[in-house]
């Protein structure tokens, strides 16, 4: 269990991610293997057994909360999508221009700021589809405090 929690810890850590995922979901698919087979040869022996039933509960959903978090770096913004974000933020700054422009009295700072706040939007639309990359992060602290539980027991 130490191993599993500090190989998503040092995952997170790491400054491109993606490309050791396939590496980190292999070793955590041994280990759960492991876990699992541990849990077959216990429930073998008694069956009855609270504790083991509570472990096999858990493990279930270590299993679980990984395919989520799978699922989470899989699931980003389609391609058409970030291109139809980019296209409707040029047409709108490029309409504000030209409004701006065939006006008598020329105001730019309107536009301008206009334009520095679409462009800050797009920026943090496309910060928040990686969460593991960019200015804003995914917080690892439950996964820390696990860690760090964990590490207080006597091995």
């Amino acid at each position: 269990m130490r191993d599993y929690v500090q190989l998503r810890i040092d995952l997170m850590r790491l400054p491109s991610a993606e490309q050791h995922l396939g590496d980190t979901v292999a070793r955590s698919n041994a280990i759960q293997e492991t876990l699992w087979q541990q849990t077959i040869a216990v429930t073998a022996k008694d069956n009855a057994m609270v504790p083991t039933g509570l472990f096999l509960q858990s493990l279930n959903e270590m299993i679980d909360d990984q395919e989520k978090r799978l699922a989470a770096v899989g699931n980003r913004l389609p391609t058409i999508v970030v291109m139809a974000l980019y296209g409707v933020a040029i047409i709108g700054i490029g309409f504000a221009g030209y409004a701006s422009g065939i006006e008598s009295r020329r105001m730019r700072l309107p536009v301008y700021v206009a334009a520095i706040l679409v462009a800050a939007m797009v920026l943090l639309i496309q910060d928040i589809d990686r969460p593991g990359a960019g200015l804003i992060k995914a917080s690892q602290q439950s996964m820390v405090n696990a860690a760090a539980g964990l590490a207080a027991f006597a091995e």
